[in-house]
């Protein structure tokens, strides 16, 4: 459930993942803020996380290398915009690190940019999970569901869940 109107999902735009898990907020909190942690469960298997850096402050880095099971690697690099412990933490691929904007030739080589504004949310049964992934027009949206948006981040999610499960 969005907080406040800034929450809210455009579904021309975005994208939403929400789910009550089994799991504290503290420890959803840990999993997508501690680089080893990330690394066990950000990607969905087959492919792994395989390097993660993350400088966890308004302006920090956040990057991810991702491999597949072919050997592909991807490289992903964003910067934190909103770090509040242990319920928000929202990251943008259009800012590297220092807010500093992505230089044309990395942005040619991204298939789209996004913003994900993730909330973590005490529940009677664990955490009420929200991912509310905002795209900057309808055609990244639709590339970004076309690669298996849900399923993808659900899977993920699922991986977070279990990870969680042992702190």
């Amino acid at each position: 459930m969005p907080a406040d109107a800034s929450d809210r999902p455009d579904p021309d735009l975005d994208l939403v993942l929400e789910r009550v898990i089994d799991i504290p907020p503290a420890h959803v909190w840990r999993a997508w803020t501690s680089p080893a942690d990330l690394r066990r469960w950000f990607t969905p298997a087959p492919w792994q996380t395989v390097d993660c850096e993350i400088d966890l402050r308004p302006g920090g880095r956040f990057r991810t290398v991702m491999r597949g099971p072919n050997g592909e690697q991807f490289e992903n690099e964003g910067c934190y915009l909103e770090v509040a412990a242990p319920h928000r933490l929202v990251w943008t691929g259009a800012l590297t690190s220092g807010f500093r904007p992505r230089s044309a030739p990395v942005m040619a080589s991204t298939p789209f940019l996004m913003t994900a504004i993730l909330r973590f949310d005490a529940h009677p049964r664990g955490t009420s999970y929200s991912a509310l992934v905002r795209h900057g027009d309808e055609l990244a949206r639709q590339k970004h569901e076309a690669m298996g948006f849900a399923a993808g981040w659900g899977r993920a999610l699922d991986q977070l869940v279990e990870l969680a499960r042992e702190f």
